[in-house]
């Protein structure tokens, strides 16, 4: 009954020729069917919004196997945000993760017409990204090189071939191209309606003029909705509400917060050109003139990106069904000139309609996905940074298996919801961030960039004490960390201008502060890392530890352990140091970017009626590390204790008085593999502590230094850090980390059958370091992340790091090396011979250079004897 339904919606809407021009007229009939129909009482899911996002977690949810689905929409199927996509689907992304998501969705809706008998407007076109400049070029580049080993054809070209591709095009200011032959566009409504009608045919009830109120939570769990049609109980709620997606995440009894924001978007359409341009007419992505063109109807659709975006429905106003907004021509102007200088032949061509329509950005330009930290059941997959066509099928895919299965086929820490915390769902600082992420979708995408807005929100109470010592700042999950330090004799503005593919100019300054930390003492500010501490009355802290954390946590009083928190498949949830503070308490310090997520993680997997405490302390401590061979002398002078290896042995940690300030935690590490000390002060001491710090130690030669020095010293000895290095789908032994892990011990801990399976197996990759053999740091492009590796001459992975060492005098690269058969391509267990017998090229921008390969531990490197706690220092985070 409900597919027949559906199908009546679907040809009623593709047969009014008004729907194809983005008419807004309601049908009466769908309106009085809506008000006659009864909803089910109860379901497993409740998807909201009817638009590409919703249907596709719908389409990929009936595939697999969950059949009791009910999607609603609060106006007409496809009549939002989606209506006025440009369907445009293209997959020159950044990301590796975007890529795969992109190709996956082109490969669907391309077979979506044959499965479902709607049709989908799908045209192969291919696309082309223009360069006019040589840095474009070398972005383009860098794209094309990732492309083409995930099996995406792509090419550069020359001007003279985008000419020959799209004759209309000016190309007179061009440097060079990148064609991808196999992007397309589609009819994105159709698109939507297709995996709507598909997963009605498997069973997923469907309504459209139902208007989702609130959610249901009870215990922190969803329970139900509240429709305005009456009440649904459900087990898992999907918020796929675009631009409202903010507004129904803070309706709830448990508000979700979901960072995302509305801006107006311009794009124009024209009638017919004289000679109608072919259907399969490439389309052009022009960053530099901040535009895209496709063929549409013959003529033209354009828009762009404009420098001045225009942010909308802050106050949260609402609509059913999207409207075209008002027609903005002087506001157009820029983006229309930009499109006359391509293409002049549209001098004379008459436009039809300047489409204004509203899409979402996000605070960092990337999509959210995943469960809500603070409500389990509730998923959310929206904030698509106006790509919401080209992520729709792989994003929904990616969803539906972290609904069915726990967690999705891929990494997508980069767009999991829980890479925000509630700090980003300001209005103000919504507002001001999308008027910086929008342009930036066009602006090149150099290395270690910074956002602008939403500054100084999270800062160390010796913020303006290192600003006023030329500290330049970085932005870390809303904490303000410092990158380097100027000296005065040094332009502070043109170091800050500075963005480039090649040697930074901040080279000299950070090749400084690694001598200092090799050869003195240095002290970077590490508060933003996350730190909780859990305690319990008797002996469930431990218990309770010992299961959620792959190392033996039952060490003596004072010792320190690394251990990662792993999932089912062995990989990492997080990577983390644990200090045993008492009998019963236990100090852990993880990555900045893990507070959201290793909360919830923790507060997931803890018995509800435990008297287990888990406080998150973050903002109590402020957190110095002291590096270098000094620095037990700078402690030693303020502390009077000694603090030799004999009195304070590796990854030990005392609570001791650091000048006149008592109660700071100081432990023999330093996430770099230098010999000093981390100290964790409570906050109301920093000041004092800095000052002593700083003041005893000018006789050691003590400075300031920043995280690019931490991150030098960190890839040089092989560390890898969490977000970077590991993720969800990185076990410890894929990463020589096999010490690290109480495999042997007869204990249980989350992962454990799947490490034992492993260890029997082989594993499939391997973390390796990579060293620069023939590349020239001064005038070769540098490696940054996400290189193609080639060992023989085959694809066999992706950096994931790199860093230039200044004690090496080379590059280093960390990345994961795979062992795919030439015949058949699957993978293949990698071993230590596998990885020594190879011969390595690193592609930069598709220029290799010679690398060689080295195996945990790499000792040999260096010509010092390194001490054994280097061996064994946390890999921690400069994160």
């Amino acid at each position: 009954m409900m597919f027949y339904r559906l199908l009546s919606i679907v040809q009623r809407q593709r047969t009014n020729p008004r729907w194809q021009n983005w008419s807004s007229a309601r049908s009466s009939a769908s309106a009085a069917e809506a008000h006659s129909i009864t909803l089910p009482t109860q379901t497993q899911v409740v998807i909201c919004g009817g638009g590409v996002m919703g249907a596709s977690v719908a389409y990929h949810l009936s595939k697999m196997g969950w059949k009791d689905v009910v999607l609603l929409e609060q106006g007409r199927l496809a009549a939002g945000s989606t209506r006025f996509c440009a369907g445009i689907l293209s997959t020159a992304r950044h990301l590796t993760i975007e890529q795969k998501m992109a190709d996956y969705s082109n490969k669907l809706y391309h077979q979506l017409e044959q499965e479902t008998g709607i049709q989908t407007g799908y045209i192969r076109t291919g696309s082309i990204c223009l360069a006019q400049t040589q840095d474009r070029l070398i972005s383009l580049k860098r794209i094309n090189s990732r492309l083409n080993v995930i099996g995406i054809p792509s090419e550069i070209i020359s001007p003279k071939k985008v000419a020959e591709l799209h004759p209309l095009l000016n190309v007179h200011d061009l440097v060079g191209a990148m064609h991808v032959p196999e992007d397309a566009v589609v009819s994105s409504a159709d698109v939507a309606l297709a995996l709507a009608s598909a997963a009605s045919q498997n069973g997923v009830q469907i309504y459209d003029r139902t208007t989702v109120l609130h959610v249901m939570v009870k215990k922190g769990q969803v329970t139900g909705v509240e429709t305005d049609k009456g009440q649904i109980e459900c087990q898992y709620f999907v918020n796929c509400a675009g631009q409202w997606a903010y507004e129904l995440g803070l309706s709830n009894e448990e508000p979700v917060s979901i960072p995302l924001h509305a801006c107006e978007h311009f794009y124009l359409l024209t009638r017919p050109l004289e000679t109608p341009l072919p259907s399969n007419t490439p389309t052009i992505m022009d960053s530099d003139g901040r535009i895209y063109i496709r063929n549409w109807q013959g003529g033209i659709l354009s828009g762009g990106f404009e420098k001045n975006p225009k942010p909308l429905f802050t106050e949260g106003k609402n609509q059913l069904e999207i409207q075209n907004l008002q027609e903005d021509w002087d506001h157009f102007e820029p983006l229309l000139s930009s499109l006359l200088r391509r293409m002049p032949e549209l001098e004379t061509l008459e436009i039809m309609k300047l489409v204004n329509c509203p899409e979402t950005f996000t605070p960092d330009m990337r999509c959210i996905m995943g469960e809500s930290p603070a409500v389990q059941g509730y998923f959310v997959l929206a904030g698509m940074n106006s790509a919401g066509l080209s992520f729709g099928g792989g994003a929904g895919k990616f969803l539906a298996e972290w609904m069915v299965h726990g967690y999705p086929s891929e990494n997508v820490w980069e767009l999991d919801l829980k890479r925000f915390g509630a700090l980003q769902s300001s209005r103000t600082f919504l507002r001001h961030r999308v008027m910086e992420v929008m342009p930036l979708i066009c602006d090149l995408k150099v290395p270690r960039w910074d956002f602008q807005t939403g500054r100084q929100l999270r800062t160390s109470p010796l913020y303006d004490r290192l600003d006023a010592q030329g500290a330049r700042w970085m932005e870390k999950h809303g904490f303000e960390r410092p990158k380097y330090f100027v000296p005065p004799d040094k332009d502070l503005l043109a170091l800050e201008q500075s963005k480039t593919f090649y040697k930074p100019d901040w080279f000299d300054i950070v090749e400084s502060e690694v001598k200092c930390c090799k050869e003195a003492v240095c002290v970077i500010d590490m508060s933003s890392f996350t730190k909780f501490e859990i305690t319990s009355t008797g002996d469930q802290a431990l218990e309770i530890l010992q299961y959620l954390f792959s190392n033996d946590l039952d060490v003596p009083v004072g010792h320190i352990v690394h251990t990662g928190m792993l999932n089912e498949g062995g990989g990492y949830e997080n990577d983390c140091s644990i200090a045993r503070l008492n009998k019963r308490s236990f100090f852990m310090i993880s990555p900045t970017d893990q507070q959201v997520h290793c909360w919830a993680w923790l507060k997931k997997h803890m018995p509800k009626d435990s008297n287990l405490v888990l406080e998150d302390v973050t903002w109590k401590y402020t957190a110095l590390n002291l590096i270098g061979p000094r620095a037990v002398d700078v402690l030693s002078e303020l502390s009077y204790a000694p603090m030799t290896p004999d009195h304070f042995p590796s990854l030990f940690c005392k609570e001791m008085s650091v000048g006149y300030a008592n109660g700071i935690r100081v432990m023999s590490m330093t996430h770099t593999g230098e010999p000093g000390f981390m100290l964790y002060i409570p906050i109301e001491y920093a000041l004092h502590v800095y000052n002593e710090v700083m003041s005893v130690g000018q006789k050691y030669g003590i400075r300031n230094a920043g995280y690019y020095a931490l991150r030098s010293l960190r890839i040089e000895k092989f560390f890898a850090f969490w977000g970077q290095d590991l993720n969800t789908l990185t076990t410890p032994l894929e990463c020589g980390r096999e010490s690290r892990v109480k495999l042997d011990k007869g204990m249980d801990f989350i992962g454990r059958d799947a490490l034992l399976q492993q260890r029997q197996n082989g594993v499939y990759k391997r973390f390796t370091m990579f060293i620069l053999d023939d590349h020239d740091t001064d005038l070769d492009l540098w490696p940054w992340w996400g290189e193609p590796i080639y060992r023989n001459g085959q694809y066999v992975g992706k950096t994931t790091s790199s860093a230039y060492s200044y004690s090496l005098e080379r590059h280093v690269c960390l990345g994961f090396v795979h062992n795919f058969s030439e015949d058949t391509g699957e993978e293949q267990v990698v071993t230590a011979d596998f990885i020594n017998r190879g011969e390595y090229e690193i592609d930069i921008a598709g220029h290799r250079f010679q690398a060689k390969a080295k195996l945990y531990p790499i000792a040999s490197l260096f010509t010092h004897k390194r001490r054994k706690d280097d061996m064994e220092m946390s890999d921690l985070h400069g994160k």
